[in-house]
Formats: C-alpha cells, structure tokens, sequence
C-alpha cells in the first residue's frame, strides 16, 4: 500500500467551479446536517444553501464567515473519501491548519467546525488589513533565490516607512502573500513590475492574515475557544512552522496556544511544512483534498524548492508526474478516483 501525505487548503479554493462541492462530494449526510443547525443557531446561512446556491457570489461565498466553514468541509469530507492508501501525516496551507487539526484527530470534526467557524467569523467581522499574491519564481519554477531576497527586502524596506505595514504572510511554494494595510499593500503593487499577467494580485475578501495586524482576533479567538476542545492527534501534523504534533506526545494546552496564537499573527511557512512532509515521511504520494486544484503547484513548487528526488523545475517535475504520479489533487475527478472508492449516491 502507497503512504500519503496529506494536505488541506486554505481560503481562496472554494470558487465557481465548486459550486456543489458538498452535495458531490461529502459523504456523511448526517455531519452536514449537524454542520447546518450550528450555523443556523449563529444565524448564518447553512452550508448547505451556500454550496446548492443556483449560482456563485464572490460576495457571499468568499466572505471568511461562509468561505472558511464550507473549504473545512470540502476538505474533512474527501480526507474521509480516501482509500487504498496509507496516509501517513497531515498538514495544510493557512487555514488548512484548522482542517488538519480535524483530520489528525487532535480535533473532533464537529470541534473542528467551532473552531475553523468561529475564527473566520471573527475575521470577517473584524477584516482588518488585506493580502496580495506575488511569484518570485518564472514560470518555468526554477527556484530563484537572489529575487525572493530582492522582494523581502523591500517588503522589510516597506515597512519601515511610518503608517505603512508589510509582512510575509504566507511562503507559498514560488509565491510570497504579503499582508499589511492598504498603505503598505499600495506602496508594494507601486514599486513591482506586473508579471505573468496577473500579478500582483490581491485576494477578495482576506484579511492580513498571519500578521501581527491581527492580533485583536487571536485574543477574540483564545476567549472564544476553550484549550478543552483540544486532544491527542492520532496522526502526526505539520504546522506552519514546519513543526511536527506526534500522537500520545502532543501538549494539547501549547497547541491550542499555537493555533489561536503564532499560527494567527507570524508568518506560515508553507514551504517548510511541505520540505518536512518531504523528508520526514518520505511519501509515495502528496494528496491535496479539494475544495479546488490551486495549491497543486505550490506544492509542487515547494518540492522542487527542496530539491526532493533532483526536482529543479517545472518540467522535471511534470516528467516525474506523468511517469508516476507523485501529486494527486482530489479536486480533479481523474485524480479523485485514484485514491478513493467513490463518491455518496
């Protein structure tokens, strides 16, 4: 039997194309419901309606009280899909790390659901600041290390200008999200040439998410959600630090502490977990639950950064990917099947 990795996404991954994702997907019908009557206690709109809605809204199904809530159950849903494979360790972008807490058993998926709802909730109500995309790789995914220190410097030069705040939010593989307010935000789009046609790109609807900025949340966050709900994992999880939770060797209080603490205010390194996840565990396969296809390539991107197996590039890795998967993306259905039995009728 193949072992796995397995890796949950963030914000961002529930688009137009997942529309209907749950009703797919999702395999336990009495969860969901259980999911919906939380929500419709808080006098939110069940996930549910947001993923049967006759068309998507960037408006309603980004918002992080709705996008965070429905991209946990896309990815709890296809982590209890997977089949025929040993998976090994748990690990995530961002938010994800919320989703990977439930699927490394630390959390219950019903704690879990509290947790990922309650502190988008808090994100959203409060949306302090905002994020932007930007690659430091070409397209070809050669790693590039003099640009990526060219960019980081001038997010620290940024910075320091007074009232202008920057910071890496998320190492992504070939790309660097920053986080900062509009000013810091501004000053960066100004001072870097437009590439690949797209970038820089700001993200609707985030937040300065693992930015000192917010703060005010991690603490609304530690008063909300008691260390209680916290348990031993029974799989090993990576965090953004690249640090790794051991079943029957976890301190539930610290991690609690990380999660509504570090993991909300510094920077997550998803590259690291990824070059952990690679030389830890040593995997036959990467799997990405759904929702979405986006964090493909930076973990792809983040594997070819590590160097695992003599990966320099984009083509080295595709060549390695067509020769013997190495990356399954659930939300491909052609990849979906390799590793599950089938979806609910």
């Amino acid at each position: 039997m193949k072992t796995a990795v397995v890796i949950c996404p963030g914000r961002g991954t529930y688009t137009k194309t997942e529309l209907g994702y749950l009703k797919r997907h999702f395999p336990d019908r009495a969860l969901l419901g259980a999911f919906d009557r939380t929500r419709e206690a808080l006098g939110q709109e069940t996930l549910s309606a947001l993923d049967g809605a006759a068309s998507y809204s960037v408006a309603r199904h980004t918002r992080g009280d709705n996008a965070s809530a429905l991209i946990y159950a896309a990815t709890l849903g296809d982590f209890r899909a997977i089949d025929g494979v040993e998976v090994v360790a748990v690990t995530g972008n961002s938010m994800g790390w919320y989703s990977t807490l439930a699927c490394g058993g630390a959390l219950t998926a019903e704690a879990g659901f509290e947790v990922v709802n309650t502190m988008g909730t808090l994100m959203q109500d409060a949306l302090i600041g905002g994020q932007l995309i930007y690659p430091f790789m070409g397209e070809d995914w050669a790693p590039d290390a003099v640009r990526k220190a060219e960019l980081l410097a001038l997010v620290a030069k940024i910075s320091g200008r007074p009232d202008h705040e920057l910071t890496l939010s998320i190492d992504l593989g070939g790309m660097l999200v920053l986080a900062g307010n509009e000013t810091g935000l501004s000053a960066f789009e100004a001072a870097v040439p437009p590439v690949q046609g797209r970038f820089p790109m700001r993200l609707v609807n985030h937040a300065a998410f693992h930015s000192s900025l917010q703060a005010p949340v991690a603490e609304r966050g530690r008063a909300q959600l008691s260390a209680a709900l916290f348990g031993q994992p029974t799989l090993p999880m990576i965090d953004g630090r690249g640090a790794i939770w051991w079943p029957g060797a976890t301190d539930t209080h610290a991690l609690w502490d990380y999660t509504l603490g570090h993991q909300v205010t510094d920077t997550y390194d998803f590259s690291h977990a990824i070059r952990i996840a690679a030389r830890e565990f040593a995997p036959d396969l990467f799997i990405v639950t759904g929702p979405g296809t986006t964090l493909g390539g930076a973990v792809a991107q983040s594997l070819i950064l590590a160097d695992w197996r003599g990966m320099g590039s984009k083509t080295d890795f595709q060549t390695r990917q067509q020769a013997e998967p190495l990356l399954v993306s659930m939300g491909m259905d052609d990849q979906r099947t390799t590793v599950t039995k089938g979806d609910p009728e």
